[in-house]
């Protein structure tokens, strides 16, 4: 079997190691039970795929052989292989979201519902399994046909990719189990910060503030309405254990004093809830400090292996530390979202498209955080820019 359109080799993106990004020939998979064959879209750069880029690593997953990068992603199926699942009604030319996690089914986690637990997942682009499992930043791939999507025609392959960085904004929402009427602060402005931040406003929440240190992308959640005040934090060095303790208490205490806090009564002693979206350890510890007491934090964001966090300000208050990983039974509901607007012009978070030729491009300009024209960059876009 091959593509669609005859070809049996394609371009892929594949990280050899730090700063080893190549643009490479590979077959095209066949199809086997269960799967079908995907024409890729684009692929959504994400902060894992910036950090196996930069250092060839993502915390203490190490790259032990070439990995085609990417995980967010949407496509049109090309092949349907054998023993489809009953009931599937996938078929050829279908716009699809794919979920890249694949999970055992047999373990006590994911009978249970909770398969983004299972301790044998194999998730695309991710160095933690081995054999690693090649991502999406390719012309095609295969994927189990049980975690493909169908697409509503108001969903482009663009918001397609969103549904994966708003899945895991979802589990952690789900995790937060918040009302209608309450405050949250939402740390990092990076896609799945200004996701949570649209997810929040479109939930009932009346009090939405947003921390980073970019403020260009501050402006932008600002732009979209999905936030009622933001803080931009200073620049500095990153830091760590008891030193990053003392930037986060200097952070606390500056977006007390802001407006986004001081104009909203009873702020200051804190939010309903604290979705942390940077993995930055002095982020991380500021959390607590800004959660009110009885209320909880949700680290979403990953990047710092061991940490110091100030357990006695969330011990003494029962301020409930909440791990957000990844997400499960989630991307129906996703995709629900960004096809019905209620998020408002997701769309508009992409801010730079590249073809996959140009993916080295598109790191570089991730990594400094504006293109060559001196647009900052959200979410940059990188594939085949003709699949609609």
């Amino acid at each position: 079997m091959t593509s669609a359109n005859g070809k049996t080799t394609q371009t892929a993106i594949v990280c050899h190691g730090g700063l080893d990004l190549r643009v490479e020939e590979r077959e095209i998979p066949v199809p086997q039970d269960g799967e079908v064959q995907i024409q890729v879209g684009v692929s959504g750069l994400c902060g894992s795929d910036a950090h196996y880029y930069n250092h060839g690593a993502n915390g203490i997953f190490k790259i032990r052989e070439p990995l085609v990068l990417g995980h967010e992603a949407g496509g049109v199926i090309t092949a349907l292989g054998p023993n489809q699942p009953a009931g599937s009604t996938l078929k050829v030319g279908d716009r699809v979201a794919m979920e890249v996690g694949v999970m055992c089914g047999e373990c006590k986690w994911c009978k249970t519902g909770r398969y983004n637990l299972c301790p044998k997942m194999r998730f695309r682009s991710s160095a933690k399994t081995f054999p690693h499992l090649d991502g999406t930043m390719r012309e095609y791939m295969t994927n189990d046909a049980r975690l493909c999507y169908k697409l509503p025609d108001t969903v482009s392959m663009d918001v397609a990719a969103l549904a994966e960085p708003l899945s895991v904004v979802l589990h952690a929402w789900r995790k937060a189990n918040l009302k209608p009427g309450c405050r949250v602060l939402i740390l990092g402005a990076g896609a799945v910060g200004l996701l949570a931040c649209a997810l929040a406003r479109a939930s009932g929440a009346t009090t939405v503030v947003a921390v980073d240190i970019e403020q260009a992308k501050l402006d932008f959640a600002e732009r979209m309405g999905w936030t009622t005040g933001t803080y931009a934090l200073p620049k500095g060095p990153r830091v760590s254990g008891l030193e990053a303790l003392e930037v986060a208490k200097q952070g606390w205490e500056g977006l007390k004093a802001s407006t986004a806090v001081t104009r909203v009564e009873g702020l200051q002693d804190g939010f309903d809830a604290v979705f942390e979206c940077t993995g930055v350890e002095s982020c991380m510890q500021l959390a607590p400090m800004a959660a009110a007491p009885g209320t909880k934090v949700l680290f979403v964001g990953m990047g710092t292996a061991n940490l110091v966090l100030p357990t006695g300000v969330s011990l003494l208050r029962e301020v409930d530390l909440i791990g957000v990983f990844r997400y499960c039974n989630t991307y129906p509901e996703a995709i629900a979202l960004l096809g019905s607007g209620s998020l408002g012009d997701v769309g508009q978070m992409v801010s730079q498209r590249y073809p996959l030729e140009r993916a080295h491009e598109a790191f570089e300009d991730m990594k400094r955080g504006r293109d060559k024209d001196g647009r900052p960059v959200i979410k940059p876009m990188v594939g085949n820019l003709e699949v609609k």
